[in-house]
């Protein structure tokens, strides 16, 4: 007996998906672009990063979208391609699109860029340190290094604390943290680095790392 053989199914063929490229630093045409139209600081832009994908615009067109790295760790917010920033639109600085073919470019500034904050002296941060009074005060300064993210200087905030318990308990007279910053503000959790009785040691070491962000 004769078995019909069962008619094979073919499957459709599935579209590609685009694999899309990860965060780089910003092509040289947008660079030009935000130095030029929005007298952003050279350096400031080596230290942002750029994500791209074709654009329907033209044939070689991109569109693209600026962010700062920092913040977005300082948020826990993994950016892998362009679409990552989809549901973080708070995370985008600039967005658009560039041609290296025409040379043209269009951004539209998202976010204001406000990374410009006075840098002290170890002298001034030894007399913030100085005129905490109240048990459990504090005073902060951003950071350029350190184990924390984001900011204005890249690498969160150093927190000098005044001891709560201090004299009545046994413990140092500063506690010092370290906390990550969105924006301009500090976030809630915050890690202990150490304690000390000399004020003017926790402003020199706030002070090596108190400075203009590096990339």
């Amino acid at each position: 007996m004769l078995w019909k053989k069962k008619a094979v199914m073919e499957k459709p063929p599935q579209p590609k998906v685009e694999k899309l490229p990860e965060p780089r630093p910003i092509p040289g045409l947008v660079e030009k672009h935000l130095i030029a139209e929005y007298k952003m600081d050279p350096d400031l832009v080596k230290i942002l990063k750029a994500l791209v994908r074709r654009s329907p615009k033209a044939e070689k067109a991109l569109d693209c979208r600026i962010f700062d790295e920092s913040e977005a760790a300082a948020g826990k917010v993994q950016i892998k391609d362009y679409t990552s920033l989809d549901e973080h639109p708070e995370l985008i600085l600039y967005e658009g699109w560039f041609d290296e073919k025409s040379q043209h470019v269009e951004l539209e500034e998202k976010k204001r860029v406000n990374y410009a904050v006075p840098f002290l002296t170890e002298t001034e941060i030894l007399q913030k340190i100085e005129a905490l009074t109240e048990p459990g005060s504090s005073v902060f300064f951003y950071q350029a290094r350190g184990p924390a993210v984001g900011g204005p200087l890249g690498r969160g905030a150093a927190i000098v604390e005044l001891n709560l318990n201090y004299p009545a308990k046994k413990g140092r007279k500063y506690i010092i943290y370290t906390a990550n910053v969105v924006g301009m503000e500090l976030v809630s959790n915050r890690l202990k680095l150490y304690d000390s009785n000399k004020p003017k040691d926790i402003a020199k070491w706030i002070k090596e790392a108190h400075h203009k962000r590096a990339y």
